[in-house]
């Protein structure tokens, strides 16, 4: 196996470089980016993709709990949390992190957590394997079981100008002009709007049959996108795209979602050439 590629965060300096050093003298990681904050943290997922992230929580505007719950479906990393506090624990191993050390790191248990995020990220490849084979299977089945006459529930265009959000306790109205872009946790939806972040108990489907179909694009089996939120495309290996929307968020676009943004560029283009 390839070594994990990695990106460490934390606010201090000397920590970030203590744990650099450590980490240089395990050759199953290939650390690829160091940041010192959420922002940077997330800026670094998203433009790298890593494995692996080593994550301080304790960080000035958003701590390590922040950044985690503001990483995007699929493209989270395994997560290692070191820290100077022992309190967290308990919070870091229910948002699914691999491992917590803590500070001052020894050598021993560094290279242990390190060992444990191997294991599960060969785990999860052999259950992406099956699951790939059996989405085959289930196609084949669907190809054959249905006659060319069947068709498929068609997405109404006529959305209501708002979004009924039930968060919590209330319902919050949204404009779906102010939706930047949604994306999914679970069984739950982050519908990302005027800087908060409001979330909802619903399916990507069911969320996408609400929203105008000329405006939110599915880029991501986890994500929609406001086409008007799109600042900036760049164009990745393998057909992939990267967005920057307004807000600085960046967004991936996988190559089986790609050809919306593809005709919406040269649909820009081809403006902007007039």
């Amino acid at each position: 196996m390839a070594p994990l590629k990695t990106v460490l965060v934390d606010d201090e300096p000397l920590a970030l470089q203590l744990l650099q050093s450590l980490l240089d003298d395990i050759p199953e990681i290939e650390v690829i980016a160091t940041c010192r904050n959420g922002r940077e943290a997330l800026n670094a997922v998203a433009t790298h993709l890593p494995d692996l992230l080593f994550l301080d929580i304790q960080m000035p505007g958003m701590n390590g709990f922040d950044v985690i719950g503001r990483l995007q479906g699929d493209i989270i990393p395994q997560v290692i949390f070191a820290t100077a506090y022992d309190h967290y624990a308990v919070e870091a191993f229910d948002v699914n992190a691999v491992d917590y050390v803590l500070k001052p790191m020894e050598p021993e248990r560094l290279a242990l957590a390190v060992d444990r995020a191997r294991a599960r990220l060969q785990q999860q490849a052999q259950q992406n394997s099956h699951n790939q084979a059996d989405e085959k299977g289930r196609l084949l089945s669907s190809l054959t079981a249905h006659s060319p006459q069947s068709s498929e529930k068609r997405i109404t265009t006529d959305t209501p100008r708002k979004l009924a959000i039930k968060d919590g306790g209330r319902i919050v109205l949204a404009n779906q002009s102010d939706i930047e872009w949604i994306d999914a946790a679970g069984d739950y939806m982050c519908v990302h709007t005027n800087g908060e972040t409001h979330i909802m108990r619903s399916t990507l489907k069911e969320l996408q049959q609400q929203l105008c179909p000329k405006t939110f694009k599915r880029v991501h089996r986890s994500t929609l996108v406001n086409l008007n939120y799109i600042h900036e495309i760049q164009v990745l290996t393998k057909g992939e795209y990267l967005l920057t929307l307004k807000s600085s968020e960046k967004v991936k676009v996988s190559r089986n979602y790609r050809q919306p943004i593809k005709e919406y560029l040269e649909q820009n283009q081809t403006a902007a050439a007039v």
